[in-house]
């Protein structure tokens, strides 16, 4: 069994460094202070055309040290741990508060919300995985991906990375909590088809622990029947249809309500959800919680960028949005408490339907499942949705061909009001989990 790399720095020596650190912003004046000091490291093989392409190490380490001089806050990191570098750092983040202007919302949370404790999610499965064997592991990935047809006919390439990471987080209320985290990924991308009648198509999978990721030849054979099926593709005919948003593509959709409810647009009066607290945002079916002590969740976290402590929530109940994404600064410029969201949201589930991917098919009866994305074309102050697309036509229930060249357009509002059924397809792959999502109607622009 080859062993496991370890971190540089005990976890105690980055809480000493945390300490000194905050001691020296007392001493200089510091009205308050937090800091973040971490140290992460891995690598990553990539394979192509059974021929190694790239083998990368990566390790680096940092401090970040934020300075209150009142309500004047000033911002300064460094990557040298030096007693020295330390202390030049905190008089650099406290020049730079000196000289900024004065914010009535800037500050540490208040002392009550702080986590106290950590309670341990399970997110540190270190991979004891040598060069030779990810350089092995990502060579079976593609060779599945070659055998499971002879349409694919060139590869992009298959890559294994393993990373691991630890970090502390201390401010001079007295808070400080912090714990090491890893996570791993094995993915492919290859190609179908010859000349002009060429598709490209990957897959991969992600995980905290290697052992719940799915098989490298599992990896390469889902790539290479996705690019396979891509094969003969055509327009449709523009018009108004319903539209099917694979998996993978409707977590984004749950993005795209995370950014619209998030702190930042909604003080900046930027978000279509603008004032929409308490208010029906999705049909009466959808319920969508934040569960963020998920045992070896990708999004798990005891507490936020801020400190304060993390817990389960409901945001959507019945349709009603219950709950904005809020930092503590973003909360005080709205009136509001912190929601524990500063640094984003912490696995964001909508609760599954009854229909698997087959039944969202037949519920769908007509119309197009989507399952790529090109380019961006969201605005949020107005909800207006446009974005490049690829995916199949469905009739009767059937993917009945692929379709290619199209543009798919709504309103984020009314898609969000328009849904018609959940998945119970998830795929888990980051802080958002989700099936499929049926959307009742969106125009598509084809032929």
């Amino acid at each position: 069994m080859p062993e496991v790399a370890s971190f540089s720095y005990p976890f105690a020596t980055l809480q000493q460094l945390a300490e000194d650190v905050l001691k020296h912003a007392r001493e200089k004046g510091a009205t308050a202070a937090e800091v973040d000091v971490s140290e992460g490291f891995g690598q990553s093989v990539g394979v192509r055309c059974d021929e190694v392409e790239t083998i990368e190490f990566n390790r680096d380490k940092g401090i970040g040290i934020t300075i209150y001089a009142g309500q004047r806050k000033g911002y300064a990191s460094t990557s040298d741990f030096s007693a020295q570098a330390l202390r030049e750092t905190v008089e650099a983040a406290l020049n730079i508060a000196r000289f900024t202007a004065e914010d009535d919302c800037a500050g540490l949370a208040d002392a009550a919300l702080m986590a106290k404790d950590c309670p341990d999610l399970d997110l540190y499965h270190p991979w004891a995985l040598t060069v030779e064997d990810a350089i092995a592991t990502a060579r079976l990935c593609e060779q599945a991906a070659y055998e499971t047809s002879p349409l694919i006919s060139n590869s992009e390439g298959a890559s294994v990375s393993t990373q691991q990471a630890h970090f502390v987080s201390a401010n001079s209320l007295g808070f400080m909590g912090g714990y090491p985290t890893s996570r791993h990924y094995i993915s492919c991308s290859v190609i179908a088809g010859e000349q002009d009648a060429m598709q490209r198509d990957d897959w991969y999978t992600t995980s905290r622990c290697a052992d719940q990721l799915n098989a490298p030849a599992t990896v390469g054979r889902i790539a290479a029947e996705r690019a396979v099926a891509r094969l003969n593709g055509r327009k449709v005919k523009t018009g108004e249809f319903p539209v099917l948003f694979e998996a993978p593509l409707a977590a984004g959709l749950l993005g795209s309500l995370v950014h619209a409810a998030s702190g930042g647009a909604l003080y900046r009066k930027s978000s279509f959800l603008l004032d929409h607290l308490g208010k029906q945002v999705m049909p009466d079916f959808v319920n969508i919680s934040e569960q963020p002590h998920i045992l070896r969740g990708l999004g798990s976290a005891s507490f936020d960028s801020d400190g304060v402590a993390t817990k389960p929530r409901s945001v959507v109940a019945n349709g009603i949005l219950e709950g904005y994404f809020l930092s503590t600064y973003s909360a005080r410029k709205l009136g509001m408490q912190t929601t524990a969201n500063a640094g984003g949201s912490h696995n964001l589930i909508i609760q599954p339907g009854e229909l698997d991917f087959a039944g969202l098919l037949a519920r769908m009866g007509s119309g197009l499942l989507v399952t790529e994305f090109l380019g961006q074309g969201i605005n949020y102050v107005t909800g207006d949705y446009s974005r490049g697309a690829a995916g199949y036509w469905v009739e009767n229930g059937q993917i009945a061909y692929p379709v290619e060249e199209i543009t798919i357009a709504g309103n984020l509002k009314a898609m969000l009001l328009g849904v018609l059924a959940v998945g119970n397809d998830v795929q888990v792959r980051g802080s958002k989990q989700t099936g499929s999502i049926l959307i009742d109607r969106m125009t598509v622009a084809g032929e």
